[in-house]
């Protein structure tokens, strides 16, 4: 069994929204049933279509590796956003470690925060975004990526966790040993020793 970034062909695209990390779309693999999906501070959404069938879930931030079904004969689109992005209306507490469908209008929409929306492509995610944002429903603290890297000018410890936890559902402690496991995995998987990535990384 396999990670995601070992299985799937990713074609990512970087975002001109301050609000999204980045954009993606890829096939499901007809030789793989599963594959392990790590740990992650970021959160997305998903659009699955799928023999004339299409949905919409959102997932993450996750705090362990978890074991994930491949829909056959799937496309997949998503939207991953940037740190400190967040919709009031579903709290990232909700889906921290699980993975929510958002009801159907149509065959082409969705419903969320009471109204109906119609499913992003790849090509139509950034106009989804804006759309999103002009009504309310996701919203940016850039206070809380700066948070990450330490303390912020004017803004107490407890101010800024309960801004970390509004926005991610996490403790600046959980992302910080998350984003740690994410770097040695990736030296890991460059072919560095073990030795060499402990030290850099903050492990023994």
């Amino acid at each position: 069994m396999k990670r995601a970034a070992e299985l799937f062909a990713l074609e990512a695209r970087p975002s001109r929204s301050p609000f999204v990390e980045r954009t993606w779309r890829t096939l499901s693999t007809p030789e793989e049933g599963w594959f392990i999906s790590v740990a992650a501070t970021h959160w997305e959404m998903v659009v699955t279509r799928q023999r004339g069938a299409a949905r919409l879930t959102v997932r993450g931030p996750e705090t362990r590796a978890t074991i994930v079904p491949i829909p056959q004969d799937a496309e997949f689109c998503g939207v991953r956003f940037s740190v400190g992005t967040f919709m009031p209306g579903l709290p990232p507490d909700r889906v921290v470690d699980r993975l929510v469908a958002l009801p159907a209008a149509t065959a082409r929409s969705f419903r969320l925060d009471g109204s109906a929306w119609e499913l992003p492509g790849p090509d139509t995610a950034d106009v989804f975004v804006d759309r999103l944002v002009r009504a309310g429903v996701l919203v940016h603290d850039p206070v809380v990526a700066e948070a990450l890297h330490g303390d912020v000018d004017g803004f107490s410890t407890r101010s800024l966790e309960r801004r970390v936890a509004r926005a991610t559902g996490l403790t600046r402690g959980v992302m910080g040993r998350i984003r740690r496991a994410e770097r040695a995995v990736e030296l890991l998987s460059r072919g560095v020793p073990a030795s060499e990535v402990a030290r850099p990384t903050g492990y023994a």
